[in-house]
C-alpha cells in the first residue's frame, strides 16, 4: 500500500520531490542510470589516450612567453629525444665512431623524425660529449605534426639499451610522456587490484551484509564513468593531465562508501523504527540525502578552488573533482534510493555479522564523547599541541617539481635521466634561454653576456657571435642556428646545477637581477618554468585559501544557521591540514618511512603541485566528515536534546560511520603508496593521513572538546543572519 508520505500532501520541497520520485519510478530510474553508465563506459575509455603527462608550468608567466617568442619568431625547438650513447671504447676511436653513425642512420629513418645532431655527426662539440669520455648524447628533432607517442614508443622498444657496440640511455620529452603514461596507467590497474578485494571484505564487515556491501559500488561506477566521460570531452576543449585519472578512481570510490554508508545507516534506522520500505527511503532521502547534497556541494566548490591555479595539472584534478562528486551525488540521490526501495528489508540479506545491523543508541562513541566532554580542556589543549608538533616539518619545506627523478628507479628512462645528469653535468640538456626585446647593440649585448657568465653557477654564455665563460670570449658560436631577428636577440646560457630544484630557481632570479640592455629579457627553460610554476602556485594561494574559506562559510551557516560551527570546521580542518602537511615533508622531503611508501627516487623537496593537490583535496574530505557529524548533531539539537546529549548521540549515530568510511577510504587512497611515480605516492600517502587523523583525532577529540566549551554559542546568530538563514537556509518543509 502506497505510504501516506509518499503520496498524500505531506512535507514538500526538493528532497520529498526527489524521495517520491525513486520510489514511484524505480525501475525507470534505475534503467535510466544503467544505460548511462553504459554510455559513460563506452565514450569516456577514450580519456586514456587524450591526456598526458605535462602541464605543471603557467602559461601566462615569462618562461612561457620566451618559450613561445623562441618557436614563433626564432625557429628554436627541443629535441624531443635525448640520447645517451654509451660506447664500448673510447669515444673518439674509429669503432665507436663507426657504431655511433650506423645507429643514428637507423635513428634518422625513424618515421617522424626531421634531423639528428649528435656529437658524431655533427662537428664533435664538446657540449655533447661526457665528462668520461665515454658518452655522447643525441638529439632527435621531429617534424612538426609527428606522432611523438609513436616515436618515443619505437626508441623506447627498438633503439634502447644494449645496441651491440654501444649502450642507449632514453630521454627526452617523447620518451618520459610515455614513461609516464604506461606508468601511471600500470599503477591504476595495480592500485585496483589491491584495493578493490580489500575494500569489499571490509565492505562486508562495516554493512555487514552482501547486498548492502555491494551498493556503493552502484554510487562509485557511476562517479568513476561519468567522470572518465566528462573529462574525455573536456579534452575536446583544453588539455588533461594523465595524473588526474588516479582521482577520479580514489575519490569516487571514497564518495560512493560515504555516501553509501550514511544512506544505508540511516535507511536502516528507519526501516528498525517501524517505518515501511517507501517511508524509510523517503525519510532517508530528506535526511542523509540533504547531508550528501550538502556534501557533495561543498567538495566540487573546493575542489573548483583548484581552478585558481595557472597549470593545467591542477586544472585536471578541479575537473576531475568537480565531475566527481557531483556526479557521487546524482547517484546517491537516483540510482541508490531507487534500489532501496525495491530491496526495502532484503537490503540487509546474506548477513556475514551476528546481530542487529540498524545503528545503536549508544556504544563506544558516544563514551568516547562525554569522556572528553568532562576534560575539554586538558584534551582540546594536549591534541592541538600534538598537532602542531606533527605540522612543524611544513615550516623546513623545500620545494620541487616533477621531473624524471618522480618515475621508479628501476625505469629506464629515470637511469637514463641519472646517467646524464652525472656524465654531463654541465646541465647541457636544461639550457636558460633568454629573449632580449629592443635590445641594444652588439658591444652592450656582449657585456651583458659577459656578467651573466661570471654569475656563480653558470658554465657559458652563447651571443649571436661568440661562447663566453667567466666574463672572456673563448671561441666564436658555431651553432647554425638563428640567433637575432629584427631588434630581438637570442642567449643561451648553461649551468651547472640541477634546474629542478631551488638551486635552479635561484639561478634564474640571478639571471634575471641582471640589468638587460633591453626592453625586456625574458628566460625560458626547465629552470625558469619550475620558478615561474611555483610563484604561480604560491602567488595564488591566498586566493584559493580565500574562496574555500568564504564558500565553507557560507555553506555551513546555511546548514546549521550558527555562525562559531563553520568557523570551528575551517579551524578544526586547518589544524588537520596542517599536520598533514608536516607529515609530508617529514616523509618524502626527509627520506623517512620507506618501507611504507616503497621504493621512490629522493630529491630532498617535495612536489609543490602535489602539496597544493593534497590540501585541497584533504580538505575536500575533511569537510566531507564534518558535515555527517553536525547534521546529525543538528537534527538532535533541534529535536530538543541539549549541546551535551546532541554531541554524543551525534558522534554515537556518525562516528562508526565516519570511522568505517575513513578507513575505507585510506585503504583505497593508500594503495596509490604502490605506485611507481612519486607524486602520486605523495597523493596517496597525504590524503590517507588527513583522512584516517580527521576521522579520529579531529571528529573524536576535538569537535566534541570544542562543542563541550562552547555550549549555547554553538548555535548562536545575530537576528539579522537567522532571518538569512530562515528566508534561504538548508532545510525542507
Amino acid at each position: 500500500m502506497p505510504s501516506s508520505q509518499v503520496n498524500g500532501n505531506e512535507p514538500r520541497g526538493f528532497f520529498a520531490g526527489i524521495a517520491r520520485l525513486t520510489t514511484r519510478f524505480k525501475w525507470p530510474v534505475l534503467i535510466a542510470y544503467a544505460v548511462a553508465l553504459a554510455l559513460f563506459g563506452v565514450i569516456g575509455a577514450g580519456v586514456f589516450s587524450a591526456l598526458n603527462s605535462e602541464g605543471f608550468g603557467d602559461p601566462g608567466s615569462d618562461s612561457a612567453r620566451a618559450a613561445i617568442i623562441l618557436t614563433d619568431d626564432f625557429g628554436a625547438r627541443s629535441p624531443a629525444v635525448v640520447l645517451g650513447v654509451e660506447t664500448a671504447t673510447a669515444i673518439d676511436s674509429p669503432e665507436s665512431f663507426a657504431a655511433a653513425e650506423e645507429y643514428i642512420d637507423g635513428i634518422a629513418a625513424i618515421n617522424g623524425v626531421e634531423s639528428v645532431v649528435s656529437y658524431w655527426t655533427s662537428g664533435q662539440p664538446e657540449q655533447l660529449r661526457s665528462s668520461d669520455d665515454r658518452t655522447g648524447q643525441v638529439l632527435v628533432y621531429t617534424e612538426e605534426d609527428a606522432d611523438l607517442i609513436a616515436l618515443g614508443e619505437t626508441i623506447t622498444s627498438e633503439f634502447s639499451g644494449d645496441q651491440g657496440e654501444l649502450i642507449v640511455y632514453p630521454f627526452g620529452g617523447a620518451v618520459i610522456g610515455n614513461e609516464f603514461t604506461n606508468t601511471i596507467t600500470g599503477d591504476l590497474a595495480r592500485a585496483e587490484a589491491i584495493a578493490i578485494p580489500i575494500t569489499i571484505v571490509l565492505l562486508l564487515f562495516v554493512f555487514g551484509s552482501v547486498v548492502s556491501a555491494g551498493l556503493p559500488f552502484l554510487v562509485a561506477a557511476g562517479s568513476i564513468l561519468g567522470s572518465f566521460f566528462v573529462l574525455f570531452i573536456i579534452t575536446k576543449f583544453t588539455e588533461g593531465s594523465v595524473f588526474a585519472l588516479n582521482l577520479i578512481t580514489g575519490l569516487g570510490l571514497a564518495l560512493g562508501i560515504d555516501y553509501s554508508l550514511l544512506m544505508i545507516n540511516r535507511f536502516r534506522e528507519e526501516l528498525a523504527k517501524g517505518a515501511t520500505t517507501d517511508d524509510a527511503v523517503f525519510t532517508t532521502v530528506r535526511t542523509a540525502g540533504k547531508t550528501v547534497l550538502v556534501s557533495g556541494i561543498t567538495v566540487a566548490i573546493t575542489l573548483a578552488s583548484l581552478l585558481f591555479f595557472p597549470q593545467f595539472f591542477l586544472k585536471s584534478f578541479a575537473y576531475a573533482g568537480i565531475s566527481v562528486s557531483l556526479l557521487a551525488v546524482v547517484g546517491s540521490l537516483t540510482a541508490l534510493p531507487a534500489l532501496l526501495a525495491i530491496l526495502g528489508p532484503r537490503v540487509n540479506k546474506w548477513k556475514v555479522r551476528r546481530g542487529d545491523l540498524a545503528p545503536k543508541d549508544s556504544g563506544a562513541w558516544a563514551n568516547i564523547a562525554r569522556f572528553v566532554m568532562k576534560r575539554p580542556w586538558p584534551v582540546l589543549i594536549a591534541t592541538i599541541a600534538v598537532l602542531l608538533v606533527v605540522a612543524s616539518p611544513a615550516l623546513n619545506a623545500v620545494f620541487g617539481q616533477v621531473d624524471d627523478r618522480a618515475l621508479p628507479s628501476d625505469s629506464p628512462v629515470a637511469q637514463a635521466g641519472e646517467v646524464l645528469r652525472d656524465r654531463f653535468p654541465g646541465q647541457e640538456g636544461a639550457p636558460y634561454e633568454i629573449v632580449l626585446t629592443n635590445a641594444g647593440n652588439a658591444a652592450a649585448v656582449d657585456a651583458y653576456a659577459a656578467e651573466l657568465s661570471e654569475i656563480p653557477g653558470v658554465v657559458r654564455v652563447i651571443t649571436p657571435d661568440s661562447v663566453i665563460v667567466g666574463g672572456v670570449t673563448v671561441a666564436p658560436n658555431s651553432d647554425p642556428g638563428i640567433w637575432t631577428v629584427a631588434d630581438s636577440v637570442r642567449l643561451s646560457v648553461t649551468g651547472d646545477v640541477p634546474p629542478i630544484d631551488q638551486q635552479g630557481a635561484e639561478l634564474v632570479d640571478a639571471i634575471r637581477a641582471v640589468d638587460a640592455p633591453a626592453n625586456e629579457a625574458l628566460v625560458a627553460g626547465v629552470a625558469a618554468e619550475f620558478a615561474d610554476s611555483t610563484a604561480g602556485i604560491l602567488n595564488n594561494v591566498w586566493i584559493i585559501a580565500l574562496w574555500i574559506a568564504i564558500t565553507t562559510l557560507i555553506i555551513l551557516f546555511l546548514f546549521t544557521g550558527s555562525v562559531l560551527l563553520p568557523i570551528k570546521a575551517l579551524l578544526l580542518n586547518l589544524l588537520s591540514l596542517s599536520a598533514t602537511l608536516g607529515a609530508l615533508v617529514w616523509v618524502f622531503q626527509g627520506d623517512h618511512l620507506s618501507w611504507l611508501t616503497g621504493d621512490y627516487i629522493s630529491t630532498g623537496t617535495i612536489d609543490i603541485s602535489s602539496i597544493a593537490l593534497v590540501a585541497v583535496v584533504a580538505f575536500a574530505l575533511s569537510m566531507d566528515y564534518e558535515l555527517f557529524l553536525l547534521s546529525r548533531i543538528k537534527e538532535e539539537h533541534d529535536a530538543g536534546k541539549n549541546t551535551e546529549d546532541a554531541v554524543a548521540f551525534g558522534l554515537q549515530r556518525t562516528g562508526r560511520i565516519i570511522t568505517a568510511a575513513a578507513l575505507l577510504i585510506a585503504i583505497v587512497f593508500a594503495s596509490f603508496l604502490s605506485s611507481g611515480v612519486t607524486n602520486i605516492k605523495q597523493l596517496g600517502f597525504g590524503v590517507t593521513f588527513a583522512i584516517l587523523v580527521d576521522a579520529t583525532v579531529v571528529r573524536g577529540l576535538l569537535v566534541p572538546a570544542f562543542m563541550r566549551i562552547a555550549g549555547g554559542a554553538n548555535w548562536w546568530a545575530p537576528a539579522w543572519l537567522r532571518r538569512i538563514h530562515n528566508r534561504v537556509g538548508l532545510r525542507e518543509e
